[in-house]
């Protein structure tokens, strides 16, 4: 008999083989809740039994002792962040190294996103204490009164934009000299736009910071409620096997129905030569290096108090040495 589990996760295509049934077990009934964007605190969205979750809110909640929520190292979302910043168009800026000094803008100093860019920043020489940073809403259609700063705060160096401008109104106005955008702002693919990629070349950056570091950066893993693996121990893997089979077949249709966009197929051509089959893997050991960078990164950007190893951030993953079997559930 199998259970019913809410997923709770983005709009994915690669999750289309698992929600059309193409991709099944017999232990779950899955009902997929696509949301817009994953909650700050999964474990008090009572709708959801399992879903999509920011690697670093679930990895600071470990740090402080939460076991609310069981994580599993499969990261459903994974992104370089090097294409996240944008400047003006007439810029003469190109090159991470140069924003040493430079008055930066984001949305969230916590987010998975925004540690990883600083993570870049950092690969490229240019620490926190090396610019300005100014945290508000990336566009005015967003609401005001939220805390943006979150206790990170620093006068002087991390502080919040005054007044109700957005951090393009900023950006365009050259009160800002670069914006850290988890999504790219509407207009922005427009010829006419006054904005730009800060890099010319983020592809190249990224896959040259790929192979130095050994990994694409996750930025959101996924978890289930402590209680329902208290009952299912199985249940985290399981649904890690059935993303993980349901991206496999999607990248095989992908392959084959390739003429979405006109350079689809020299896209897929190019990740299959550029990166490791391995890249998109789940589980402990094949994820241990990236996980241990960020935690590093959350600690030496002051968000975490104290340095975390994998093995705390994924403990019931841990006791494997990272094969299919090894890392399954203890």
């Amino acid at each position: 008999m199998s259970i019913k589990i809410h997923l709770a996760v983005r709009d994915w295509d690669f999750l289309i083989p698992l929600l059309r049934g193409d991709v099944a077990s017999d232990k779950v009934d899955i009902e997929i809740q696509h949301v817009s964007t994953v909650p700050k605190n999964f474990a008090a969205e009572h709708a959801h039994d399992a879903g999509e979750i920011s690697f670093s809110r679930y990895v600071s909640a470990r740090g402080r002792g939460e076991t609310d929520v069981v994580g599993v190292p499969n990261f459903v979302l994974r992104s370089f962040r090097h294409r996240c910043i944008i400047t003006k168009k007439d810029s003469h800026i190109v090159r991470l190294e140069e924003l040493a000094g430079k008055r930066i803008g984001l949305s969230g100093w916590q987010d998975t996103g925004s540690v990883w860019t600083r993570a870049a920043l950092a690969h490229a020489g240019v620490g926190i204490d090396d610019a300005f940073w100014f945290l508000g809403r990336l566009t005015r259609t967003e609401p005001l009164g939220r805390d943006v700063l979150e206790g990170f705060g620093r006068p002087g160096r991390i502080e919040a934009v005054a007044g109700e401008r957005s951090l393009l109104e900023l950006l365009v106005a050259g009160e800002l000299d670069a914006v850290f955008c988890p999504v790219l702002p509407e207009g922005f693919f427009s010829p006419n736009s006054e904005l730009r990629h800060l890099l010319p070349d983020f592809r190249d950056q990224e896959l040259a910071y790929s192979r130095a570091v050994g990994y694409v950066p996750g930025v959101h893993t996924f978890g289930v409620k402590a209680p329902l693996v208290a009952a299912h121990p199985w249940l985290p893997q399981v649904l890690s096997d059935l993303i993980d089979a349901s991206r496999r077949m999607w990248l095989e249709q992908r392959r084959i129905n390739v003429e979405t966009t006109p350079w689809m197929m020299d896209e897929l051509c190019r990740v299959a030569r550029d990166l490791p089959a391995s890249w998109s893997d789940s589980g402990f050991a094949a994820n241990k290096a990236m996980i241990a960078d960020f935690a590093r990164q959350l600690h030496v950007q002051g968000i975490a108090p104290r340095l975390l190893s994998p093995a705390e951030i994924f403990p019931e993953y841990a006791n494997g040495s990272g094969s299919k079997e090894e890392g399954q559930l203890a």
